[in-house]
């Protein structure tokens, strides 16, 4: 999906925007705090239904407006036109329409428009919390394979079950011990973790190439902790897990604790890269899941580059832009000032904005 026309409204210092984007690359120039980063923002609710720079939707509605809203006219792979709107107000209700007809779940907003976001704190995802990983892993999941959210909200929901049985009475707990409980959460449990485990080593490869390129000077390791001892099934871990789960308050085991182990000549990677080196490391496995899905499903991703600039020398910024521009991604990117990205003179399809005061002109 490419985007053809964004329209924002009340959104943070963003009055009234409206910009028709090049096919394959727009830079966004101004000064920190003009509202360039609002622009990205304001997209990303379109590709995530939520912000990437605060939980409360409330900071991002302007001041004394009720609501914000955004709205693209897009074209879709098969070439036909769509348009897409999103509204928020401050009492948390939300409107989302689809060529005027109303979208219930956010998850039929996100299916829509692959959208990635690549800002100076992406580099968490390596360095921080598995949370971080499995919500990176599970993007690219969501969108090449159908099966993978079916199964991902089912686990959810039996895990939600048992762990409030786990914080129950002796008496209200006899139903975990049920076979169904254990034996469906187990199961769940065993097919997500499958999925995570074969797109992972489906994009290893393209996550190594991109590394030749990016980090060529190191040598990467990648691995998937499942969640669970190595060897076991799942139904047998939670059942030797009952009492401690009970004396926990919540169940200790399972594909909810995953991870991606990443070590660089054989030590975390975390302890070993720059800052600069771990954001070229995100950009590689950005990069593979945009690959991956333009090779199984034929989709270009929207990228949203964030103050690019920050941490990453001019070559490795071009290096980055350009490989992103094979896998047919329409990019978005914000910079300070255009030496940043001078780079970009070099493309056709190439528009230039600069914002100032929440005021978007093209040049």
């Amino acid at each position: 999906m490419r985007l053809d026309k964004i329209q924002i409204s009340n959104f943070r210092n963003l009055a009234e925007v409206a910009i028709s984007p090049a096919r394959q690359l727009n830079v966004i120039l101004g000064a920190n705090g003009s509202g360039k980063s609002s622009i990205l923002e304001a997209i990303h609710y379109l590709g995530f239904g939520r912000s990437f720079r605060t939980n409360r939707h409330q900071h991002v509605i302007q001041h004394q407006t009720d609501s914000f809203t955004v709205f693209c006219r897009a074209q879709l792979e098969s070439g036909a036109t769509t348009s897409l709107g999103y509204q928020r107000h401050r009492n948390g209700d939300i409107l989302i329409r689809q060529d005027g007809e109303s979208i219930k779940r956010v998850s039929d907003l996100v299916k829509l428009l692959p959208c990635q976001i690549f800002t100076p704190s992406s580099v968490e995802v390596i360095e921080g919390a598995p949370g971080l990983r499995r919500r990176f892993l599970d993007w690219g999941l969501f969108h090449v394979e159908q099966s993978y959210w079916p199964v991902s909200v089912k686990y959810q929901q039996l895990l939600k079950h048992r762990n409030a049985l786990l914080r129950q009475s002796a008496e209200q707990r006899r139903t975990m011990i049920d076979d169904y409980w254990q034996a469906s959460l187990a199961n769940e449990g065993e097919v997500l973790s499958s999925l995570r485990k074969s797109f992972l080593n489906a994009i290893e490869p393209y996550i190594m190439a991109n590394l030749s390129h990016f980090l060529p000077e190191f040598c990467l390791e990648i691995s998937y902790h499942s969640g669970w001892e190595k060897g076991r099934s799942l139904a047998d871990v939670l059942q030797e897990n009952v009492h401690k789960d009970i004396r926990y308050g919540y169940t200790t085991s399972g594909p909810h604790k995953f991870d991606i182990r990443i070590k660089v000549d054989g030590l975390p990677a975390q302890d070993v890269l720059s800052r600069g080196q771990g954001r070229m490391l995100m950009a590689a496995l950005l990069l593979a899941q945009a690959q991956y899905l333009q090779d199984q499903k034929q989709r270009g991703c929207v990228f949203l580059l964030d103050d690019i600039g920050a941490e990453l020398d001019a070559s490795k910024r071009q290096l980055f832009v350009e490989k992103l521009l094979e896998t047919s991604a329409q990019i978005f990117i914000t910079a300070i000032e255009e030496q940043q990205v001078a780079f970009i003179r070099n493309h056709e399809q190439m528009k230039l904005f600069h914002v100032e005061h929440g005021q978007v002109k093209e040049e």
